[in-house]
Protein backbone atom coordinates (compact mmCIF):
# COMPACT_ATOMS: atom_id res chain seq x y z
CA UNK A 1 0.00 0.00 0.00
CA UNK A 2 1.37 3.32 -0.64
CA UNK A 3 1.78 5.81 1.88
CA UNK A 4 -0.96 7.81 2.64
CA UNK A 5 -2.81 10.60 0.13
CA UNK A 6 -1.10 8.56 -2.87
CA UNK A 7 -2.56 5.47 -5.06
CA UNK A 8 -0.77 2.72 -7.69
CA UNK A 9 -1.46 2.91 -10.89
CA UNK A 10 -2.40 -0.66 -11.99
CA UNK A 11 -2.23 -1.83 -15.41
CA UNK A 12 -2.55 -5.63 -16.62
CA UNK A 13 -2.72 -6.99 -13.17
CA UNK A 14 0.40 -5.59 -12.19
CA UNK A 15 1.72 -2.00 -10.82
CA UNK A 16 2.22 0.53 -13.83
CA UNK A 17 3.44 3.46 -11.31
CA UNK A 18 3.61 2.92 -7.53
CA UNK A 19 3.12 5.96 -5.99
CA UNK A 20 0.88 8.44 -7.73
CA UNK A 21 -0.16 11.68 -6.12
CA UNK A 22 -3.41 13.37 -7.87
CA UNK A 23 -3.63 16.89 -8.61
CA UNK A 24 -7.24 17.96 -8.12
CA UNK A 25 -8.17 21.93 -7.47
CA UNK A 26 -7.45 24.64 -10.44
CA UNK A 27 -4.14 25.49 -9.07
CA UNK A 28 -2.91 22.06 -8.12
CA UNK A 29 -3.57 21.09 -12.25
CA UNK A 30 -2.25 24.53 -13.37
CA UNK A 31 1.12 24.30 -11.71
CA UNK A 32 1.46 20.07 -12.41
CA UNK A 33 5.06 19.53 -12.07
CA UNK A 34 6.37 22.49 -12.41
CA UNK A 35 9.11 23.47 -9.85
CA UNK A 36 10.04 20.13 -9.73
CA UNK A 37 13.41 19.64 -10.45
CA UNK A 38 12.85 15.74 -10.94
CA UNK A 39 10.46 12.76 -10.29
CA UNK A 40 11.40 9.53 -8.58
CA UNK A 41 11.83 6.53 -10.53
CA UNK A 42 8.01 5.20 -9.27
CA UNK A 43 6.85 8.36 -8.84
CA UNK A 44 3.98 10.11 -10.70
CA UNK A 45 1.31 12.71 -10.80
CA UNK A 46 -2.09 12.44 -11.75
CA UNK A 47 -4.05 15.34 -13.30
CA UNK A 48 -8.09 15.09 -13.22
CA UNK A 49 -10.30 16.65 -15.59
CA UNK A 50 -6.86 17.46 -17.93
CA UNK A 51 -7.68 16.71 -22.03
CA UNK A 52 -4.12 18.26 -22.85
CA UNK A 53 -0.68 19.31 -21.00
CA UNK A 54 1.72 21.54 -21.34
CA UNK A 55 5.34 21.27 -20.20
CA UNK A 56 6.58 25.25 -19.40
CA UNK A 57 8.76 25.99 -17.10
CA UNK A 58 9.83 22.25 -16.75
CA UNK A 59 13.29 20.94 -15.68
CA UNK A 60 12.81 17.70 -17.11
CA UNK A 61 10.84 15.54 -19.87
CA UNK A 62 7.76 13.68 -19.60
CA UNK A 63 5.92 10.50 -20.55
CA UNK A 64 2.14 10.70 -20.48
CA UNK A 65 -0.63 8.82 -20.49
CA UNK A 66 -3.95 10.11 -21.24
CA UNK A 67 -7.00 8.33 -19.70
CA UNK A 68 -10.72 8.38 -20.61
CA UNK A 69 -13.21 8.76 -17.92
CA UNK A 70 -13.24 5.27 -17.66
CA UNK A 71 -9.53 4.99 -17.25
CA UNK A 72 -9.27 3.41 -20.36
CA UNK A 73 -5.94 4.52 -22.18
CA UNK A 74 -6.45 6.39 -25.06
CA UNK A 75 -3.18 7.99 -25.94
CA UNK A 76 0.82 7.74 -24.90
CA UNK A 77 3.20 10.17 -25.85
CA UNK A 78 6.63 9.88 -25.02
CA UNK A 79 9.34 11.95 -24.16
CA UNK A 80 7.63 14.96 -24.34
CA UNK A 81 10.50 17.91 -23.45
CA UNK A 82 9.82 20.88 -21.79
CA UNK A 83 8.27 23.97 -23.38
CA UNK A 84 5.75 21.54 -25.48
CA UNK A 85 2.37 20.95 -25.64
CA UNK A 86 0.74 17.62 -25.42
CA UNK A 87 -2.61 16.97 -26.40
CA UNK A 88 -4.66 13.59 -25.43
CA UNK A 89 -7.35 13.87 -28.27
CA UNK A 90 -10.75 12.48 -27.96
CA UNK A 91 -11.85 10.85 -24.50
CA UNK A 92 -8.79 11.74 -22.96
CA UNK A 93 -10.19 13.39 -19.38
CA UNK A 94 -7.37 12.56 -17.24
CA UNK A 95 -3.28 12.39 -17.71
CA UNK A 96 -0.81 10.29 -15.75
CA UNK A 97 2.69 12.01 -15.72
CA UNK A 98 5.97 10.01 -15.34
CA UNK A 99 9.29 10.92 -15.72
CA UNK A 100 10.39 10.25 -19.25
CA UNK A 101 12.04 6.92 -20.30
CA UNK A 102 11.04 5.45 -16.96
CA UNK A 103 7.66 2.88 -17.52
CA UNK A 104 9.12 0.27 -20.18
CA UNK A 105 8.13 0.71 -23.70
CA UNK A 106 5.07 -1.37 -23.82
CA UNK A 107 3.99 -1.24 -20.23
CA UNK A 108 0.98 0.46 -21.30
CA UNK A 109 -1.13 0.74 -24.23
CA UNK A 110 -4.18 2.49 -26.31
CA UNK A 111 -7.32 0.46 -24.96
CA UNK A 112 -5.70 -0.44 -21.66
CA UNK A 113 -7.54 0.15 -18.52
CA UNK A 114 -5.45 1.52 -15.62
CA UNK A 115 -6.75 1.43 -12.09
CA UNK A 116 -6.31 2.88 -8.82
CA UNK A 117 -5.53 1.33 -5.57
CA UNK A 118 -6.96 2.64 -3.43
CA UNK A 119 -9.64 4.52 -5.59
Amino acid sequence: MPPDGLARAMCRGAVLVSRVSTARGFLARALGLMGRARLDPGEGLRIRSCGDVHTFFMRFPLDLVFLGADGIVVRVIRGVRPWRLAFGGPGAHDVLEVAAGWMAAGAVAPGDRVSWDPP
